[in-house]
């Protein structure tokens, strides 16, 4: 299944020019394409939201349940602020490590930030709205305990 996966993305990226580069003949040399080891990338973001103070980091381990990823991380910060500062530093180790091409989404609002790196996504979350969401619940595991947070209705915490 990941070999799959993996196959299908270098297929993909081939076709849009990566992992070729011209040499000054003309002729395309084949390149390879970065590959970081799921485990090792899993670790770069656990070593990136445990700098930037996140709460309540939950690995969900995806392997032989589904194809879209290997490692799901869920994690909280206490204010929009942090989420999207957490998201921004995720963004330039994820890059670091060597995966060129992360998807993101939701960084400007920092209620809920998804990040797509390939074998681990992760979603960032103020605590509301994670309660709200419950991601966890949906792959079977508990959420975890999080600090007390006033979250008075359903509206409030998706408006907050």
């Amino acid at each position: 299944m990941r070999a799959q996966r993996h196959e299908e993305r270098r297929a993909i990226a081939t076709q849009h020019g990566y992992g070729h580069k011209a040499d000054h003949a003309g002729e395309g040399e084949a390149t390879p394409i970065p590959a970081v080891a799921p485990d090792v990338l899993k670790s770069v973001v656990e070593r990136s939201l445990d700098d930037d103070k996140a709460q309540a980091v939950t690995v969900i381990d995806l392997a032989g349940k589904s194809t879209i990823a290997d490692h799901m991380v869920i994690a909280s910060g206490t204010s929009r602020r942090q989420v999207a500062a957490m998201a921004d530093h995720l963004m330039e180790r994820i890059k670091a490590a060597g995966i060129h091409h992360p998807a993101i989404d939701g960084q400007e609002q920092g209620d809920w930030v998804l990040i797509d790196a390939g074998d681990v996504v992760v979603h960032l979350f103020r605590p509301e709205v994670r309660a709200f969401y419950n991601l966890e619940k949906m792959w079977g595991v508990d959420l975890p305990d999080m600090p007390a947070q006033s979250v008075t209705g359903r509206e409030e915490a998706l408006h907050a």
